[in-house]
């Protein structure tokens, strides 16, 4: 089963990501982990992407493509698996889509999409606190601690980072549909699009993405 996860900023995406990918015993592909794989072990890859990250510029699509090629070649990816953070648009989308079948003969299975209310992703992403002593994330809602604005782990303080201010989150989200919207609608036109309300406890949330995914399940 090959699936690409798509979902805006607090969507619970990285922990969908890791329940479904066990659920289905398939690699999770993350391009956060094989940019981190790439940059640390020195691969020719990780060199070219480090002199763009260094200057400051985003790493073209090619490097980006030419990684994912490389790890969708393993042999663990070879029976499936679960993309997540790519692709992150239609160039990156149609160079999925021919290397798939170029090179396995194989197509997406399918691309859920997690959808969650704006307002929703806010109070996610804005409630969080930082522990500035042992960097434990707390919630002020979902996860508070016994005394407002003090680690319960280590006493120390609790901070709000400046991008989990609202300002800040409404921005991503903006930018994050901006971007996202073709990619959406590319898929919506190769009838692989599927999306889930991503709104509630995370068990609920993964019992609905399993739900779904179950007609897609050989």
């Amino acid at each position: 089963m090959r699936i690409v996860l798509v979902g805006p900023p607090g969507a619970g995406k990285g922990t969908q990501a890791q329940f479904i990918a066990s659920h289905l015993a398939i690699p999770r592909i993350s391009t956060g982990d094989i940019f981190r794989y790439n940059v640390t072990n020195h691969t020719e890859l990780g060199r070219k992407a480090r002199e763009f990250m260094e200057r400051g510029d985003l790493v073209p699509d090619e490097v980006t493509v030419a990684m994912v090629r490389d790890r969708l070649g393993e042999d663990d990816a070879q029976e499936g698996f679960l993309l997540d953070g790519f692709p992150r648009n239609v160039p990156q989308a149609e160079t999925l889509k021919k290397l798939l079948l170029q090179e396995w003969d194989a197509r997406l299975s399918v691309v859920l999409e997690l959808v969650v209310d704006e307002d929703e992703v806010v109070r996610r992403l804005s409630g969080r606190r930082t522990c500035r002593r042992c960097e434990r994330v707390w919630h002020v809602l979902y996860d508070p601690p016994a005394r407002t604005g003090i680690c319960d782990d280590c006493g120390g303080e609790l901070f709000q980072r400046d991008d989990d201010s609202e300002e800040t989150i409404r921005h991503r989200i903006e930018v994050y549909a901006e971007q996202t919207f073709p990619l959406l609608a590319f898929y919506a036109d190769e009838n692989v699009l599927i999306g889930i309300d991503a709104t509630g406890p995370v068990e609920e949330v993964t019992s609905r993405a399993m739900a779904a995914l179950r007609p897609f399940v050989r």
